[in-house]
């Protein structure tokens, strides 16, 4: 503890005065903390994200959407990030180590994924891809659980329907008498559990929208969003940060385009000198006065006869100036970074590109990506579909696992991992040459590199026996074009050996 510091006073004669207690010096605040003039139009109070998402989610849904239907920047990124995050699909390997059991829980749910939809139009991949470009639009994406009856006709009675963000209401938030509250269209339990959702029957905007609301229990909902604050209930779009950056650059570039356009509408103006007197002051007389009564067709070669004190002087529009590239550079990297997702993707301009950058993004690209494939679509979709779907396959028969060994180890029988779809490598011989040595020198598991090819492991060896079963009884043998492990850790430019079919021999 510090102790207090006195200062003694003395007399103009020397006298020593009673000692009085210093003012403490200033302490040194946090630049961050102070309210100059250059933080002004940063707010100070404290603003729950659920708060403003009651506010102005709809807006900035709304707002979002229209960007990525109408902005081709926008379109671009929500491609790319889709194609990042879910690709040709994100696919389950049970872990049951039964291999006949497996291999039928594996076939039947295979043949499930293509009557997944409960509006027909895909399979429940493509419905993961649904489910990434609503997180990108709105941050969130509701999957709800459609029991169907044993006769219609589906290897397992259910489907999954997909609502989008509109159909629960931010404005939904109410105080029940039974203790339980509704915030932004969830209803909560005394200890703060999801118990159900209230559903709009219509979507907003649709021509047969009622308002009516249909309350769903927590169990048949999964709700797809990456909470990036604790305490979240409902998601953010993932352009948020973007959608100012995005719209002010789409309206320049929408004002550049028609003045350009504007300008070009004029070839050249024929002049004339003005009359002594003004004959009239109505300007279409005073031109036809001066001879001027329409417009000259520039066709190549003409020949144009002028009246005498005529002439002619062709437009010369303003260029965009040479600002324009490095204006346009820096904005649209701004709107990358909001969007997240490479500038090279969004954009395809790829001249200031070169390997090392286009790597080291690419890097930084997928562990984002990686993080919300793990956090939100494997845990919040692809897992809880997987659950469902074994319980349901069980209790109808459609998979050889009895009902009485299912029940009480679940868990057990539901075990699985999730491989999200392969990363195309930038130079694929070094990145192999680097998964190679890393499985010869005991650094990594050979199922490990498979599974980042977007494979199953036990799937990938059976094909690979089966293929060389089938290359035995055929008397086919391919062993003279492959390259044995020391070659394939040669030099990349190391020319293929003589006679090998890679140089044409």
């Amino acid at each position: 503890m510090l102790k207090p510091r006195y200062r003694v006073a003395i007399g103009a004669k020397g006298m020593v005065g009673a000692p009085r207690l210093m003012k403490p010096q200033s302490v040194q605040a946090f630049d961050a903390g102070q309210s100059g003039r250059r933080l002004k139009m940063l707010p100070t109070g404290v603003q729950d994200i659920n708060t403003l998402m009651r506010s102005y989610g709809r807006t900035v849904v709304a707002r979002s959407r229209y960007l990525s239907r109408n902005n081709p920047q926008m379109a671009a990124a929500k491609r790319a990030y889709v194609a990042a995050l879910v690709g040709d699909g994100i696919k389950p390997s049970s872990l049951i180590t039964d291999p006949v059991l497996r291999d039928a829980l594996m076939r039947a749910y295979l043949v499930w994924t293509d009557e997944s939809d409960a509006d027909g139009l895909t399979d429940l991949y493509g419905q993961q891809a649904t489910v990434g470009g609503e997180m990108f639009d709105a941050g969130e994406c509701f999957g709800r659980f459609r029991p169907r009856l044993p006769g219609d006709g589906f290897s397992v009675p259910l489907q999954v329907q997909l609502l989008p963000s509109e159909m629960l209401n931010h404005s939904d938030n109410v105080d029940m008498p039974n203790g339980l509250k509704v915030r932004s269209g969830i209803v909560f339990g005394p200890i703060g559990n999801r118990i159900a959702y209230r559903f709009y029957k219509q979507r907003p905007g649709d021509m047969n929208f009622t308002g009516e609301i249909t309350t769903v229990p927590a169990e048949e909902v999964m709700h797809v969003f990456r909470p990036l604050e604790a305490g979240q209930i409902r998601g953010i779009p993932h352009t948020l940060s973007s959608i100012v950056r995005a719209a002010v650059m789409d309206a320049y570039d929408d004002a550049e385009l028609e003045r350009k356009r504007m300008a070009a509408l004029f070839g050249a103006f024929i002049t004339s000198t003005a009359p002594e007197e003004d004959v009239l002051a109505d300007p279409a007389a005073a031109a036809t006065a001066a001879g001027v009564d329409g417009g000259v067709a520039l066709e190549p070669g003409v020949t144009v006869d002028l009246e005498p004190g005529q002439d002619i002087k062709f437009a010369e529009p303003a260029d965009v100036g040479g600002n324009y590239e490095a204006f346009q550079y820096r904005g649209n990297l701004q709107v990358a970074a909001g969007a997240g997702v490479p500038y090279a993707d969004m954009t395809g301009d790829l001249r200031q590109a070169s390997y090392g950058s286009q790597r080291a993004g690419m890097v930084k690209f997928r562990r984002e990506i990686a993080a919300t494939q793990n956090h939100a679509m494997i845990f919040q979709f692809c897992r809880p579909i997987w659950q469902r779907w074994l319980a349901d396959a069980v209790q109808n028969g459609a998979v050889p696992l009895a009902a009485s060994a299912y029940v009480g180890s679940e868990r057990i029988w539901q075990a699985a991992k999730f491989i999200p779809p392969k990363w195309d490598w930038i130079d694929p011989l070094k990145d192999m040459q680097a998964e190679l040595l890393a499985v010869q020198a005991g650094f990594k598991a050979r199922s490990d590199v498979i599974e980042a090819l977007g494979v199953d492991p036990e799937e990938n060896d059976r094909r690979i026996a089966a293929d060389r079963a089938r290359e035995k009884e055929l008397g086919l043998d391919f062993k003279e074009g492959q390259f044995a492990a020391s070659q394939i850790r040669g030099a990349p430019d190391q020319p293929p050996p003589a006679g090998s079919q890679l140089n044409g021999a």
